[in-house]
């Protein structure tokens, strides 16, 4: 991922956690993360796993990909390629776990 990317995913589970009226340090705990290495994702500093997002979407009770609608902050050619990155840089588990999460939303 690039730095826009990062900060863009950043940028979003920064507005979830404070929509949920949650501090960084009370994420950070129901995520099992230290505060410091969530502010890094929220900076767009770290490049986090697809098992941290999961971790994150379960501390924040949200879907997955809710920690990715940012569609509003960016255009569609900006997302697909974002998605084409994200994929590219996937392993095997991962890109089957993201059809299974991708199939159940757009059914």
């Amino acid at each position: 991922m690039n730095t826009k990317e990062k900060e863009l995913i950043g940028n979003r589970i920064k507005e979830l956690r404070k929509k949920k009226g949650l501090s960084q340090e009370q994420l950070s705990e129901k995520a099992d993360i230290t505060p410091n290495y969530l502010s890094r994702i929220e900076r767009g500093t770290e490049n986090p796993t697809l098992d941290m997002f999961i971790r994150l979407a379960d501390a924040l009770g949200v879907e997955i990909w809710e920690l990715f609608d940012f569609g509003h902050d960016v255009s569609r050619k900006d997302l697909k390629s974002l998605l084409n990155k994200i994929t590219g840089e996937a392993n095997e588990g991962q890109l089957r776990l993201m059809v299974k999460v991708l199939r159940a939303i757009t059914r």
